[in-house]
């Protein structure tokens, strides 16, 4: 409740601007184009990632590049759940608390070139 007393719906900003949430794709895509512009150019890293598996290198590039779960899926021809837990795993693999720190370590790392 406001100070007024009336109710304000909790996902909305004064204005009735709605708040982006991080787990929408749009915000991720220019969560990743942000982060793509700002990181200067350097040699790949890749140690964090010798214990992958191809197919799990292709999906973290593919993460990399703000792809949703339906999207590799589609694209790697699995089902979608398989995909969700492929990503599932490399979250654990890589000690990655969320999506955007595997996006963060697909181009730390060179699997996603920065333009």
């Amino acid at each position: 409740m406001v100070a007024d007393g009336t109710r304000r719906h909790p996902r909305r900003r004064p204005g009735g601007r709605r708040r982006q949430r991080a787990d929408r794709p749009a915000v991720t895509r220019r969560l990743i184009a942000h982060f793509a512009r700002r990181q200067p150019a350097g040699p790949p890293d890749t140690p964090a990632l010798d214990g992958l598996a191809g197919r799990e290198r292709e999906i973290l590039t593919l993460v990399g590049l703000g792809r949703s779960n339906t999207e590799i899926a589609a694209e790697l021809h699995l089902a979608a759940a398989t995909a969700k837990t492929c990503i599932s795993r490399l979250l654990g693999k890589l000690g990655a608390r969320d999506r955007v720190q595997l996006v963060i370590t697909a181009y730390e790392s060179g699997l996603v070139g920065r333009s």
